[in-house]
Order: C-alpha cells, then sequence, then structure tokens
C-alpha cells in the first residue's frame, strides 16, 4: 500500500471562487466560511494548526482550537510553559492553517501575537469544564513524563486538591490573541488549478485583495 503513495489524489470539484465572491473584509470572510464548515457537522471545525518558530530558526506545529474569533484577531488558550508559549515570547510572529479539507477549502493566517489579559484568560477559564480546568493544572505542558499512570496520578493528586469549591487560574495559564496581517483563502479547484486570494493589512488598517496563482 505505501508504495502506492504518490498515486492517492482526487480531484476538486465543489466550485471555484471569483473576486465577487468575497468580502471586502477577511473576518467577516473568514466567518462566513466558519459558519459553513460547522454546518457540515465535520467534527473539531475550529482546529488549527499553530505554527511557531525557535531561537534556532526551526519551525513547529501543533493543532489546537479557534476559541474565538473578531476584528481584533484570532484567540486559543495555552499552558504558558508550553513549547509555543516560550518560542512566541522570543518570537512573536505565528502562523495558522485551518485545513477544511471536507469542502476542499483552507484558511492561512500570518501575524503576530499579543497576551490575552488575566480577566479575559479568567472569563474563559472558568467557562470550561472541571475535568478540563483540573487538567491545566495536572499538565506540564511540553515536559517529559515516564508514564502515563504517573500523569493520571498528577490529575488524582489536583482533583483531591480542589475537591471543594472553584478550581482556580492557574498563573501558568493564559492566551494568545493573533493580530493578522495576512489572510489567504484558498478554494480547490479542478486540474490542480485552485483559486487563492490573498487579502493584506496596509498601513492605514485597510485591506488589499490580490488573486495569487496556485
Amino acid at each position: 500500500m505505501l508504495d502506492k503513495l504518490a498515486d492517492i489524489r482526487r480531484e476538486y470539484s465543489r466550485g471555484g471562487l471569483d473576486r465577487k465572491d468575497l468580502n471586502d473584509d477577511p473576518f467577516v470572510q473568514f466567518e462566513a466560511w466558519l459558519k459553513e464548515i460547522i454546518a457540515t457537522g465535520l467534527p473539531d471545525p475550529t482546529a488549527m494548526t499553530v505554527a511557531t518558530v525557535d531561537s534556532a530558526g526551526q519551525p513547529s506545529q501543533r493543532i489546537v482550537l479557534l476559541k474565538d474569533v473578531s476584528p481584533k484577531g484570532f484567540i486559543f488558550y495555552t499552558n504558558l510553559g508550553s513549547r509555543k508559549a516560550a518560542e512566541l515570547k522570543s518570537n512573536p510572529r505565528i502562523s495558522l492553517h485551518f485545513p477544511w479539507h471536507l469542502i476542499e477549502r483552507q484558511v492561512k493566517v500570518c501575524g503576530v501575537v499579543e497576551p490575552l489579559s488575566t480577566l479575559e484568560v479568567s472569563k474563559y477559564f472558568l467557562s470550561r469544564p472541571r475535568e478540563s480546568q483540573l487538567a491545566a493544572w495536572a499538565s506540564e505542558q511540553s515536559r517529559p513524563v515516564s508514564t502515563r499512570q504517573l500523569l493520571m496520578s498528577k490529575f488524582a493528586e489536583v482533583k483531591d486538591k480542589f475537591a471543594k469549591g472553584e478550581v482556580p487560574l492557574p498563573s501558568f495559564w493564559g492566551g494568545y490573541r493573533v493580530v493578522p496581517h495576512e489572510i489567504e483563502f484558498w478554494q480547490g479547484g479542478e486540474h490542480r488549478l485552485h483559486d487563492r486570494f490573498v487579502y493584506r493589512r496596509q498601513s492605514d488598517q485597510s485591506w488589499t485583495i490580490e488573486r495569487l496563482m496556485p
């Protein structure tokens, strides 16, 4: 089977994308596409790849969930001791990718991050399921752990510690707003002649739109 990898392909035929189909505001356009993918019932429609770069120039990617979007930017949360947080501290440049293959679309975002306020983080943290709150306390994200049993033991300790009352916001848990300067919308096309449009933010905060070759 693996010797046939080069032969695995499919045709993209759901329809094209033209300039007239796009809103002048990339956030309005993104929200329209996001609503469409959510309506399909696709599992984890808000999942996005987050790419960061370390001090040596080594890129790293992982999948997180988009938790809010507005004209201010795209929001996600994480452990501030994680690899991504460490890399963003030294280099705030970031890229997001939404792989909506079910509807033959992709969205790519390039920008920089700004940390969310404690109030914003606390409001979201308190809205999470209790088990997710406890997991945030139990996991030293990106740190080595010898066995899963050790992780579950730590989770049990935390669960016992906060058995009564609300689970407090950990000091090492936070969030970021990705402020984009570039957003690209990709629609699959027949014969690999895909439609790509990129929005670029200008110095006056307006956006230009340009079609790209596939």
